[in-house]
């Protein structure tokens, strides 16, 4: 994140939603590490209602808005490969900030509702989370009163939001397949597909979590143990990795890490 404020080479979209992105995976795994932390050295390791809510509110608003942020970094993608001669005018800075704005207010309403859907009426049973941290699928076993329609709810808006989002990551990448199968010369296929190997990569690594988690108790494979070791994956290894991911073989990362070492000058420019 400094590197892309101070650094004016990286004043670029894709950059800006990098940014965005790795201040998401800053919020969502702080509203988890430091609980577990806790947690692993104190005997009692018990949550009040109020503080279960707000860490599941906290962390589902920021899980959907990376689940988002990916889906805005494909299009970004998409127009820079398919329409390179109108990027420029089509991801402007109106673009790119109404982009990012429309992610976190749609994040924090989804998550909203998810929060109310789960709280509305007291959680009953046993009152045991068998879980690392108040996560939305152990939360829907512990719902007695009108369980069957706020589950249904939770699950359809969680479906809707990874379909849409997952399908338009899919169609951006048909088409720029399609467009990288079009250029002639295999150095120009290479340097295309570079451009989006990171953002491919970082997305199979956060769907593959994910899908994981929330879709396979509908196929029948629900097992408490594979879903802890999933989460810890995509609520701590997954925040880690993206930015490693992006900077590696980045010369223009590199580039900038470099001018900061060694204390280069850097020009002002118009940012995002």
């Amino acid at each position: 994140m400094l590197l892309i404020i101070v650094d004016h080479h990286l004043h670029t979209p894709m950059y800006f939603f990098l940014s965005h992105l790795s201040f998401v995976d800053l919020c969502y795994s702080s509203t988890i590490t430091p609980r577990i932390l806790a947690d692993l050295t104190s005997e009692s390791k018990s949550i009040s209602s109020s503080a279960c809510a707000t860490q599941m509110f906290s962390f589902a608003m920021f899980a959907t808005s990376e689940c988002f942020l990916v889906t805005s970094m494909a299009y970004d993608r998409y127009v820079a490969i398919c329409r390179p001669l109108v990027y420029h005018r089509v991801m402007d800075k109106s673009m790119c900030w109404g982009l990012v704005s429309g992610t976190y207010v749609s994040s924090f309403f989804a998550s909203l509702t998810h929060t109310i859907t789960i709280f509305r009426y007291p959680l009953c049973g046993s009152i045991e989370i068998n879980h690392f941290y108040c996560d939305i699928p152990p939360l829907l076993k512990l719902m007695c009163v009108h369980a069957h329609n706020r589950k249904l709810m939770v699950i359809l808006m969680a479906l809707i939001m990874g379909v849409v989002s997952f399908s338009v990551i899919a169609m951006s990448y048909m088409l720029i397949i399609y467009n990288i199968m079009g250029i002639r010369t295999a150095e120009g296929q290479r340097k295309a597909f570079s451009t989006c190997a990171s953002h491919l990569t970082v997305v199979i690594s956060f769907y593959s979590t994910v899908f994981g988690i929330y879709f396979r108790p509908s196929l029948g494979l629900n097992s408490d143990d594979t879903d802890k070791v999933f989460s810890i994956f995509y609520t701590v290894a997954t925040p880690l990795l993206n930015p490693i991911i992006y900077s590696f073989k980045n010369t223009k990362v590199k580039r900038a890490v470099i001018n900061i070492l060694t204390m280069k000058p850097v020009h002002p420019s118009v940012r995002f």
